[in-house]
């Protein structure tokens, strides 16, 4: 085996061998594979695709902003061409394709990217669905937040190098007066490794490296008291503290992003689902694909309808309508399943740490930008104190030659060139080089009391600084000190409240128990007097829908049943119960006119059972009476008419009961001349929508229907009466007779001398409610007359009747 090795060592150092004019070196094919590999391995990561844990910039991100900065394109100038960044930062920093700046370039301006944007664009930039315009359409110049990372190059903060062709030079690293890495995060894929920083806020940072430099052995628990977690730039829901707890004590983790959404009313009878942010790095279009292709697929029976209202006024705005019978909370469950409304964030803080790739938990980060801080802040001082001090010694100098200002001119005129009275300068008055150069330079203005004047002033000012910088320089707490200031300015400058929200947990549902379809249980759909339609749980439904307000009309079906609305045109409108609004104790529903679209002057009558087995009594006010079966209602979920009438005429009265009931049941029909006719209604044979109806009930001149109720044998029915003149009756229903349909009645209320019609009636078990004119619930006279007996005089003002309970 050692020999065969030897052999393959020996072959490996063959000598070059010519082959014509050219030399070919015999090489180990692996070993030059492995090495290019590392070479090119490392490039990557080092100079590509990896951000520098210290001003948390890619290579192409830095080059941008000095390129800018060079150029003095800062937030105070004009737009430039983004084309003419690219091109200089191409030419002279990064030679890697002007495709790949300008898409960095971008990222830098989309304020969807960066939760602290620092290149502020001018034109189409693009959108999280779209592409942004060529280069040579936009324009950009420095973000303010931008010039705080690059402001203190000019006073030595950071090394420079050459550029790739040495001609030029650049930052190895910027100052960075925040810490760009964790306020904007940053996202690459190198070779063998990956990032995927999420980004923070700012003003929650800087208290947290704030609090660190108080406390340089502070918990990840007490900085989290700081940076509570991630807040994105598209704000949304931050769910799942465990893995961004996770994330900030090891470097890796993961979280659950979540869109807002709320349930709101679409329309009278529908809900829909509006969206407002979204997870981060999700745009509005895909949500929509998404959602259409499960529609269309059938995956996602619940939503009817998706668009899209997003524009730069409102914001963004997603609105998903649901199908009748669907709970819209289910649907949301649902969507946050199966679309990108819910993502998933994998952290992997992956930065360079002295050129260098490391996994990083938040305090190795937070102590690594405070490093860099004290590196920087300590060498701005340095030059900052040299310079003070250099200025200091030419001051020192200028003081001195104009205190013998005479003496001085006399020796410069004396000389034969400028050396010669350099050096007599620095014999005579024992000053250096520079200060003699610098008297030499010295203007004649400066030698007015006033500018000594402002001379001895800077200098006295310039020994300050210089006291000051040099108690710096001596401290390491006060360079600290500094720099916790300098941060709380940065915050206060750019801060912004809080995007996202955050959740400790991951929630199961939008609401508890939320099925996706509403099941087919009992409800009460109840009408008011004041025209409200509402559908109740029967446990919920205590009757009276407000102080003000009673019912005339009430069907107790199901969720997924239908009913129907009879008008006072004569039209019924056939409607699903589970469209209907829910109503409760804080909101008894919506008005019937909105609910089922009715006509201008149509005022909604009553409310019907439209399931099979029902038949329709219906009477109208010229006395003409018809029964409907429900079985004859139009299948389609529309308006048609139910009886046909005569002009001038309108219906009066509208209810269903089960068939078997209807024929049993009598009909009581009140007139304003004061007159009751009782009949079977099963004498009134049922038909079909379109027909008219037959006579009823023979009326006086002038007369017509007031009032109409159903007698069943066995309940304690009352029938009150009302005279135009405000007396009030109360009699027993089943005093009246059972007379033939088409007749004229019997007396029911004997009027008085100021009396002259009937102005209202109400007939049922139990007894009616009256209702004043202004609304609310009026007490009259509970006694009971005979049926032909005159009223009660009372004040209360009676304009209908109607019920406070479920019948």
């Amino acid at each position: 085996m050692a020999k065969k090795n030897e052999k393959k060592a020996s072959g490996a150092e063959k000598q070059p061998v010519a082959a014509g004019h050219e030399v070919i070196d015999e090489i180990d094919v692996s070993s030059e594979l492995s090495a290019s590999f590392i070479e090119y391995a490392m490039s990557v990561i080092v100079a590509r695709a990896l951000p520098d844990v210290r001003d948390g910039l890619k290579p192409v991100h830095r080059r941008i902003l000095f390129s800018l900065h060079s150029q003095g394109i800062r937030p105070s100038s004009a737009y430039k061409k983004c084309a003419r960044v690219v091109g200089d930062t191409m030419g002279k920093y990064h030679p890697h394709g002007d495709s790949a700046i300008y898409e960095a370039l971008v990222r830098l301006a989309q304020e969807w990217s960066m939760r602290l944007p620092l290149v502020d664009g001018h034109g189409n930039f693009g959108s999280l669905d779209d592409g942004p315009a060529a280069s040579r359409y936009t324009e950009c110049r420095m973000a303010t937040p931008a010039m705080a990372m690059v402001e203190e190059l000019g006073e030595d903060t950071v090394d420079m190098r050459p550029n790739y062709d040495g001609n030029e030079t650049e930052p190895e690293v910027l100052p960075a007066a925040f810490p760009n890495l964790l306020v904007n995060g940053s996202t690459g894929i190198a070779v063998g490794m990956a990032t995927n920083m999420a980004p923070h806020n700012l003003g929650e940072v800087t208290s947290g490296l704030c609090a660190m430099l108080a406390n340089p052995k502070i918990t990840l628990d007490e900085m989290l008291e700081h940076i509570p977690g991630p807040d994105l730039p598209s704000g949304g829901i931050i769910a799942g503290l465990a893995g961004v707890r996770e994330a900030f004590e090891t470097g890796k983790g993961a979280f659950v992003m979540r869109a807002v959404a709320r349930v709101e009313d679409v329309s009278a009878r529908r809900k829909g689902i509006v969206v407002t942010e979204l997870p981060y790095n999700v745009g509005p279009e895909k949500v929509v694909a998404r959602i259409k292709e499960l529609v269309n697929a059938k995956k996602l029976p619940g939503v009817s309808d998706v668009k899209d209202y997003t524009d730069r006024k409102t914001g963004l705005r997603l609105l998903i309508e649901c199908k009748t019978g669907f709970n819209p909370h289910g649907v949301l469950d649902e969507l946050y399943r199966l679309t990108p409304l819910q993502e998933n964030f994998s952290v992997n803080n992956v930065a360079l740490v002295d050129g260098e790739p490391q996994t990083l938990g938040l305090l190795a980060m937070c102590r690594h930008y405070l490093n860099h801080r004290l590196v920087v802040t300590r060498r701005r001082t340095e030059f900052r104190l040299r310079k003070a001090e250099a200025r200091a010694h030419i001051l020192d100098g200028l003081i001195t030659a104009l205190a013998a200002i005479d003496e001085v001119v006399a020796l410069i005129k004396g000389s034969k060139d400028s050396t010669v009275a350099r050096e007599k300068l620095m014999k005579k008055f024992d000053l250096s080089t520079i200060q003699a150069d610098a008297i030499l330079e010295m203007t004649l203005r400066r030698l007015t009391s006033l500018e000594v004047t402002k001379l001895k002033e800077e200098l006295r000012d310039l020994k300050k600084s210089i006291t000051e910088l040099r108690r710096l320089l001596g401290s390491e707490k006060a360079l600290k000190k500094l720099i916790g200031e300098e941060l709380e300015k940065v915050s206060q400058a750019f801060a912004t409240p809080r995007r996202s929200r955050l959740l400790k947990e991951i929630p199961a549902s939008a609401v508890e128990s939320a099925a996706l379809e509403i099941p087919d249980e009992p409800c009460i759909v109840a009408l008011s007097a004041t025209g409200v339609v509402g559908r109740f749980e029967p446990s919920a439904f205590k009757g009276r829908p407000s102080k003000h307000d009673v019912l005339v009309s009430q069907v107790h079906t199901t969720n997924r049943a239908v009913i129907g609305l009879v008008t006072t045109s004569g039209r019924v409108a056939r409607l699903s119960v589970v469209e209907l609004p829910v109503a409760s104790a804080a909101s008894r529903g919506l008005k019937a006119v909105e609910v089922f679209g009715l006509d201008a002057g149509e005022k909604p009558l009553a409310l019907v059972d439209a399931r099979p087995g029902a038949v329709v009594s219906l009477v109208t006010r010229q006395g003409l009476v018809k029964r409907v079966p429900s079985s004859e209602f139009p299948q389609r979920l529309d308006t048609r008419p139910i009886i046909g009438l005569k002009p001038g005429d309108a219906l009066a009265f509208a209810e269903s009961l089960p068939e078997a009931r209807s024929e049993k049941a009598d009909l009581l029909l009140v007139s304003s001349d004061a007159q009751l006719l009782r009949f079977p209604q099963n004498v009134v044979t049922p038909k079909g929508l379109p027909a008219g109806g037959m006579a009823g009930m023979r009326l006086g001149e002038g007369a017509h229907v007031v009032a109409v109720g159903v007698f069943e044998e066995g309940l304690d029915a009352v029938v009150v009466t009302v005279s135009d003149a405000g007396s009030v009756k109360v009699s027993t229903a089943g005093e009246y007779p059972q007379k033939g349909r088409g007749g004229g009645g019997v007396r029911c209320h004997t009027f008085r001398k100021n009396e002259s019609a009937l102005v209202a009636a109400g007939i049922g078990a139990p007894a009616p409610v009256a209702l004043g004119a202004s609304g609310g619930v009026v007490e009259y006279p509970q006694a009971r007359s005979r049926r032909d007996g005159s009223g009660t005089p009372t004040d209360a003002g009676v304009s209908g009747f109607g019920f406070l309970r479920s019948v």
